[in-house]
This record gives structure tokens, C-alpha cells and sequence, in this order.
């Protein structure tokens, strides 16, 4: 969250196809709530809400935040 208590919102860009983006509930049990699939060049811009604690990203991406940007990795 900004100091505003406006939700962040994150930028993610796939590097490859097939970048999975998964959102994670918040609360006692985390569970997955929402996924989408990304191709190469592909673009999503997500946010942290009440609902969504936590983004999961498989695959090759970079991600813009307001803290910087770092690049996921695929798994070998």
C-alpha cells in the first residue's frame, strides 16, 4: 500500500510464452484466487487489494514496482 492507502500496483512483462501471473488470497488460509497466462511481449498490470496479499510469477518476466524492477527467472 502508498502512504495514500491507495492499493500498488505492479507491472509485469513476459520475456518468453507461457508466463504464468497467480494471485494469492489474504486472511487465514492463503489460496490461489485468480490466474492469467502471459505470451511473449504481453503486458499486465497488477494490484495489491483487501483481497490479493501476494502475485505469483512463473516464467521469465520483468516486473516494475515502485520499489525498482527485478526480473524473474524460468525454473531449470
Amino acid at each position: 500500500m502508498t502512504q495514500k492507502g491507495t492499493p500498488e500496483y505492479i507491472v509485469i512483462k513476459a520475456i518468453e510464452d507461457g508466463v504464468n501471473v497467480i494471485g494469492l488470497t489474504r486472511g487465514a488460509d492463503t489460496r490461489f484466487h485468480h490466474s492469467e497466462k502471459l505470451d511473449k511481449g504481453e503486458v499486465m498490470i497488477a494490484q495489491f487489494t483487501e483481497h490479493t496479499s501476494a502475485i505469483k510469477i512463473r516464467g521469465k518476466a520483468v516486473v516494475q514496482t515502485v520499489h525498482g524492477e527485478i526480473e524473474s527467472d524460468t525454473k531449470k
